[in-house]
């Protein structure tokens, strides 16, 4: 594939352009690339050097993403390409993040391809994951295209670091999102992460109020960094006042990797002690994950509170929602988008090469 010339930058009166893509505004000159790696400065111009290629593709279910009330027990067809527009000291995927080399791209597909794909093998969405979809916002949106086109879903797994005009362009073209709202304080942001926390705070405000996209959110727990009472409060008062207490929220453990191998693995006492602040503050669907705690996956009924779904790590073993998703004691209905019963799945991974 060849490199594609973006929409979002513009010339600055010393000979370099700036990329407008996300809140980084890296300022560029010939042959330089931004922090993300994939867009460069060439021509004079800023051009995404990944597109259609990727890191390798995968069915997964739609629980890992994480998203828990979209389609659960389908299959979705994953992939990533390479780099990042966030430099996240405890990245657990970052040979594929941080990547530098493009030879981690050993693979593609061109978005009719990959929805046809994606139909063949009776997938219910598309999920752009593993790095963050931002940064090959072109890509995605293509792809993105052609699966409405053939039927399929388009899934979002990504940070929210993105600026306003992408923004509102990339999520026209989402059915789910998971934002990884990585902690509640900006200096957490700056320091584990080189980015700025107000960004992603306005990106989950958009996607709740002006669009239909549905929204997971997930947090990723680091003993020492973001795990304190007082910022889990915080975190859900926040969430509570912007989202509403409908939107379903995933504390993850932690464990060593990258640039900080120095802490210990999330206890699953954190993830426990969290997800009763947040049901005791009013959030209705808090679930953990990375653990294993059948109680942290069950979707319980909102004004009744019978369980309606309960999950084996990404496993539904109990259904009860009828086909329009609706408690079967008290007729509320759970937020999501549900087709029925679930898909059957289940957890496994499998490998998927396109070329």
């Amino acid at each position: 594939m060849t490199n594609v010339v973006t929409r979002y930058w513009h010339s600055l009166d010393d000979g370099r352009v700036q990329c407008d893509l996300c809140p980084r505004a890296c300022k560029m000159r010939e042959g330089q690339r931004g922090l993300c790696f994939v867009r460069a400065c060439e021509t004079g111009r800023i051009v995404l050097t990944t597109y259609g290629r990727s890191s390798g593709f995968c069915l997964d279910p739609v629980e890992k993403k994480p998203l828990n009330h979209f389609l659960p027990g389908t299959a979705v067809l994953s992939f990533g390409t390479a780099g990042c527009n966030l430099a996240c000291k405890f990245c657990q995927n970052w040979d594929i993040s941080k990547s530098r080399e493009n030879d981690v791209l050993a693979d593609g597909a061109s978005p009719e391809q990959l929805a046809a794909k994606a139909r063949e093998l009776e997938c219910s969405a598309v999920a752009f994951t593993y790095n963050d979809p931002v940064i090959f916002h072109e890509y995605a949106i293509d792809v993105a295209q052609a699966c409405r086109e053939n039927g399929v879903r388009a899934i979002a797994v990504t940070a929210g670091y993105v600026c306003p005009e992408p923004r509102r362009e990339f999520y026209r073209h989402m059915d789910a999102v998971n934002v990884d709202l990585k902690a509640f304080s900006d200096n957490f942001y700056r320091q584990y992460a080189g980015g700025r926390l107000e960004p992603v705070l306005e990106t989950l405000v958009y996607i709740r109020q002006e669009t239909r996209v549905w929204l997971e959110i997930t947090t990723l727990l680091i003993p020492g960094a973001n795990d304190s009472d007082r910022e889990i409060d915080e975190l859900c008062d926040w969430i509570g006042k912007n989202l509403g207490p409908d939107v379903p929220l995933h504390f993850t453990a932690f464990h060593p990797d990258w640039k900080m191998m120095d802490r210990p693995h999330t206890p699953p006492d954190t993830l426990h002690r969290a997800r009763e602040i947040a049901l005791a503050k009013g959030l209705n669907y808090v679930y953990t994950g990375n653990v294993h705690d059948p109680e942290g996956g069950t979707t319980r009924c909102s004004r009744c509170q019978s369980i309606l779904i309960i999950r084996d790590w990404y496993v539904i073993t109990l259904w009860r929602l009828d086909d329009l998703g609706r408690c079967p004691e008290c007729g509320a209905v759970c937020p999501g988008i549900f087709q029925g019963p679930p898909g059957r799945w289940g957890a496994k991974r499998q490998p998927v090469r396109m070329s």
